[in-house]
């Protein structure tokens, strides 16, 4: 069933009117919906509601709401992705799954080793946004995750978060299920995962994080590509809570 983020002031009286002109020429052009057909919409407020399209005018689309209910396409804690930004479709690839699998928002860092460059990657934020919004849409996500502003792996450190975790294959030995053995997570904790480059964190970097001392976590025996260490990471969090 097709998926649209609307705003609260667009429901009224057991109904929907979609007048915005992105949602209307995607269902009415693009998709070629008819009256009948069902839509699922999701406010601003976290509501989603399944409806069936009872009208559709030059510039609006009327839905009836058959059945409402807050959603329940979210984590119970706050995870956000600080990772250094890949060439072309791996990057693209990391927006999509870091979506799909709850998260947050994702600051896009650069690293000593980073494989592109801070000009070019600054220009690219507005369409990792766009990609980030398109899988939301896709995974029934109820929150549009954000892509931060491109910044310096330095200056993460400056932000809010109750607990960093750092991700290095070369550098440690603790797995991440004996960490969060005994470390858990706690609901409503803001948790941020560290990830560098294809060619990893620096010395110098890692010497960074021990002085802070952040727990450095290995993915396993395996040398993963940065975009899969992404999915991995987010996935066994996520696995390590819920079991």
């Amino acid at each position: 069933m097709p998926h649209f983020f609307i705003e609260q002031n667009s429901v009224s009286d057991n109904k929907i009117i979609i007048s915005d002109k992105e949602n209307y020429r995607h269902i009415a052009r693009a998709l070629r919906a008819k009256k009948g057909e069902k839509l699922l919409l999701i406010d601003n407020k976290q509501i989603q509601y399944e409806t069936i399209i009872t009208d559709i005018t030059p510039t609006e689309i009327e839905c009836s709401i058959k059945k409402s209910y807050p959603s329940k396409r979210d984590l119970e804690f706050d995870l956000y992705l600080a990772q250094s930004p890949l060439r072309s479709d791996s990057q693209l690839t990391v927006m999509e799954k870091a979506t799909e699998l709850g998260i947050r928002g994702v600051y896009p860092i650069i690293t000593d080793n980073c494989s592109v460059q801070y000009d070019i990657a600054k220009k690219k934020v507005e369409k990792w946004q766009k990609v980030m919004y398109e899988a939301s849409k896709q995974c029934e996500r109820a929150k549009i995750p954000t892509c931060f502003e491109l910044i310096r792996l330095e200056n993460i450190f400056e932000k809010d978060f109750g607990r960093i975790i750092v991700f290095g294959e070369r550098s440690t030995e603790i797995s991440l299920k004996n960490y969060l053995k005994e470390n858990p997570i706690k609901k409503s904790e803001k948790i941020l995962l560290l990830i560098g480059p294809e060619g990893g964190f620096s010395q110098r970097e890692f010497n960074i994080f021990k002085e802070k001392n952040y727990p450095i976590i290995t993915l396993g025996d395996l040398i993963l590509k940065a975009d899969t260490a992404v999915t991995i990471a987010l996935g066994d969090i996520i696995y390590e809570y819920n079991g």
